[in-house]
């Protein structure tokens, strides 16, 4: 590539939140906090990659402090004095590097393992393929879950944070509750998109409140579930806007839709992808994700030290140009290379020719 967009380079302003560049660090799950607590090696991992050029670091799914939010406990937290601590020099260490980070707030849901005895819990106690687990959330119990969402975001705020992001994708529970699949509700939060749509957005308010105005919430959903790829939230941009209008109008400000192929047309009769249409249905800020850099998508079980084939990145800058997205999020090719978007940025990007040891330790979740 021998140029890239001057704009991509260029810095951008939601609320109170100026990112360097449109260059974000996707979220990958990496289970590397004993106790829930970040270490020093936590705030080494994100500061490589805002000082090899990442504007935005976007965490880690962070379980909220309950839990049946989340496992395994090396999943960091962000409840306690030295969880704070910790999340204070990764913030700290990020900053120093010019870049600005945010928090992703993780709820699994029905997708929680529970071979420590915790009962996971969901909207209908059904995972994603349809199967039993767990048991269904009651009704007076749907306000202390996005309490704790709160809490988990004023912490954050509290400790240097830039902004948070809501895990709504890949069948945890807040897409859960999105989903027809996983919610069977009967009461008031099942049935109609709208309905569906009701606890998330009033999680999104949770956080609102916690947080004040100003503060950006990201909100990251999918089409695709981690036990089901081919799996459809929304089967038309009409019913796409169902689900993300009543997010925006509680208090989204950037929403992230996660796809494993950033290019590819979310649906039949147009080359929109489904940041594209994000975009278009919306108008807020938009945070495409997807290969990035690489010629194939996730592939769950692939050995550490293969290969990852390289690819253009022509097609991501044609995505920008025609304001597809506003932010590009990129998550295997930074693992690989700490440094890319400054590579990107020189012109000096080559092929790779294995995983850094760090993905022995990440998964795109």
């Amino acid at each position: 590539m021998s140029q890239t967009p001057r704009d991509l380079f260029s810095p951008l302003t939601v609320g109170s939140l100026t990112i360097p560049n449109r260059f974000a660090m996707a979220p990958m799950t990496r289970a590397a906090s004993p106790g829930g607590i970040p270490g020093t090696d936590v705030a080494a991992y994100y500061a490589r990659r805002a000082a090899g050029g990442v504007g935005l670091i976007i965490t880690e799914g962070v379980r909220l402090a309950d839990p049946a939010a989340g496992w395994p406990f090396s999943i960091p937290t962000l409840s306690g004095t030295e969880v704070l601590h910790g999340w204070r020099a990764v913030t700290d260490a990020v900053h120093a590097q010019g870049a600005v980070i945010a928090a992703q707030l993780w709820h699994q849901g029905a997708e929680r393992a529970d071979g420590d005895g915790v009962v996971p819990v969901s909207p209908s106690g059904v995972n994603s393929v349809g199967v039993a687990k767990g048991r269904a959330l009651r009704t007076d119990e749907l306000a202390g879950v996005a309490a704790q969402f709160a809490e988990a975001a004023r912490n954050a705020k509290a400790v240097g944070f830039d902004a948070v992001e809501l895990h709504s994708a890949h069948g945890y529970l807040l897409d859960e509750f999105l989903w027809e699949k996983t919610n069977q509700r009967t009461d008031s939060y099942g049935g109609s998109p709208a309905a569906r749509t009701r606890f998330p957005a009033e999680v999104v308010a949770a956080v609102r409140e916690a947080v004040g105005t100003g503060f950006p919430i990201i909100y990251r959903f999918s089409q695709w579930k981690a036990n089901a790829y081919d799996a459809q939230l929304v089967e038309t941009p009409a019913e796409l806007e169902q689900v993300l209008a009543p997010l925006v109008a509680a208090g989204v400000d950037v929403l992230h839709p996660s796809t494993r192929r950033v290019y590819v047309p979310a649906f039949p009769g147009s080359d929109l992808s489904l940041a594209g249409w994000t975009k278009k249905i919306t108008g807020v800020p938009v945070i495409g994700v997807g290969s990035v850099g690489l010629a194939t998508e996730f592939q769950p079980g692939k050995r550490d030290g293969e290969p990852i084939e390289p690819a253009p990145v022509d097609r991501l800058l044609a995505q920008f140009t025609a304001e597809e997205f506003d932010i590009v999020a990129i998550g295997r090719a930074l693992l690989a290379d700490p440094g890319w978007v400054n590579r990107l940025r020189d012109d000096t990007l080559g092929g790779f020719t294995g995983y850094h040891a760090e993905t022995a330790l990440a998964r795109l979740y």
